[in-house]
Formats: C-alpha cells, sequence, structure tokens
C-alpha cells in the first residue's frame, strides 16, 4: 500500500471500493505532461525547511518540493524521450488576481522576486508550452483545452502543486473536458501531508487514476516503444 493511502481510514477505503469508486483509468492514444506550479514561489529555495520557505514565498511548500523535484525531473524526462506534450503553468503575476494563497489570496504590490523561475532540473525547454493562470485551474480562461486537442491528445498525466489546490482543480477540469487524467503521487506535493494523502485518495476515487511514477514510465514508454519498432 502506499504511504499517502495509510492515512486514509481503512472504512472509508473500504466503502468507496465497494461502492465503485476506485476504478482504473484506460489511456488514451496520446498522452501529454501537466507540471502544474512548480515555480520557486511554491516551492522555496532548496535546503530551506518549511517555516523558512514559508518566509521566503508565503505559499511554499519547503521540503516536500525539492523530495519531489527528482521525480518531477524523471518523469519530464520520459515525455521528452517519447517526443510528447509538455505544459508548464504559472500564476499571471501580471494581472494581479492570483499569486497563491488559494483563490482567494489576492497580491498587493509588486510580484516576489523570482516567484515564477522554474527550477533548473525541471525547467522548460523551448519546444514545451507555458501557460500562465488566474485561477487554480490550468484550464480556467486558459486556451489549454485547444492546445491539447490541436495536438491530438486525449489523456493527461499531472504532477505538480499543490496537490489540493492547482493540481485538484486542474485535474477536475481536464476530466470534465473529457480527457483520460492520471495524477503521479510521487511527483505532487503540498505543504500539508494531510490534504496531499486526502486529495490523493478522492482525485483517485472520482475524476483520475492515481498512480506511481514507474507506472506512468511504463505507460508512457510501452506505447513509445512500439511506435518506434513500426
Amino acid at each position: 500500500m502506499r504511504d499517502w493511502m495509510k492515512l486514509i481510514p481503512e472504512s472509508e477505503r473500504q466503502l468507496y471500493a465497494k461502492a465503485g469508486f476506485m476504478g482504473d483509468t484506460t489511456p488514451g492514444r496520446r498522452s501529454a505532461l501537466i507540471v502544474v506550479d512548480v515555480t520557486m514561489g511554491f516551492c522555496g529555495s532548496e535546503g530551506l525547511s518549511l517555516d523558512e520557505a514559508v518566509a521566503e514565498y508565503s505559499t511554499a511548500c519547503g521540503p516536500a518540493s525539492w523530495v519531489a523535484m527528482p521525480r518531477i525531473a524523471r518523469l519530464i524526462e520520459t515525455f521528452r524521450k517519447a517526443d510528447l506534450p509538455i505544459v508548464y503553468s504559472l500564476s499571471d503575476l501580471a494581472t494581479g488576481a492570483f499569486v497563491g494563497k488559494a483563490t482567494k489570496g489576492k497580491r498587493s504590490g509588486p510580484p516576489p522576486q523570482g516567484f515564477n523561475n522554474f527550477p533548473a532540473s525541471i525547467a522548460p525547454r523551448p519546444q514545451d508550452w507555458v501557460v500562465a493562470k488566474i485561477r487554480a485551474s490550468a484550464f480556467f480562461q486558459t486556451p489549454l483545452t485547444g492546445y491539447l486537442i490541436q495536438n491530438g491528445v486525449d489523456t493527461l498525466v499531472v504532477c505538480g502543486v499543490s496537490t489540493s489546490g492547482c493540481v485538484r482543480a486542474s485535474v477536475v477540469d481536464g476530466f470534465s473536458h473529457g480527457f483520460k487524467t492520471f495524477v503521479v503521487d510521487e511527483c505532487c506535493f503540498d505543504r500539508s501531508e494531510f490534504a496531499h494523502a486526502a486529495n490523493l485518495f478522492d482525485m483517485h476515487a472520482k475524476y483520475a487514476s492515481v498512480i506511481s511514477l514507474d507506472e506512468a514510465q511504463a505507460m508512457i514508454a510501452g506505447p513509445a516503444a512500439a511506435a518506434a519498432a513500426e
């Protein structure tokens, strides 16, 4: 059993399974990776405690960010090798409408310096697509759906931060737009371990299949290898 699942009461796991909530998703023909908000503003500098990271950026998740970072880098590299679309989201600081602190937060004054910088190990490349968003979901009032359809995508693989906020909102909207949706548990993080676990459980029950990094790599590498052999 995965560590995050152990935080869910056994009675609730059994009830959800009995009610048929925990079914698996079958991937479609072409996947895209959605890297949600993995910027310095939601991570904080490497090596800081959570308290120190929050003092640097009030929205930071601290050490959990840097535990997930090499895993996210592995996932990104899997998509690069398969020549599949990679989309990064970040906050649209220019509008002043959203800077974190959930969707109720509003920014006053200039944007925090370096907030939207991506850590070097997972930074986008010129062929990747970066979408700025004003609310939690990467889909809300952005051209993301059109971009995915234009690129023949029917399956989403989602990672990033925070599991309970922008990841969840993007997953629900992706599912609502008809995409087969997968969440890579080891490649998501949150400032709250409880919120991380509860939201992975709920997404897996209703909107997506929550899978491991190994499972995600196998899912992507398998079709890519078969296509190369044809």
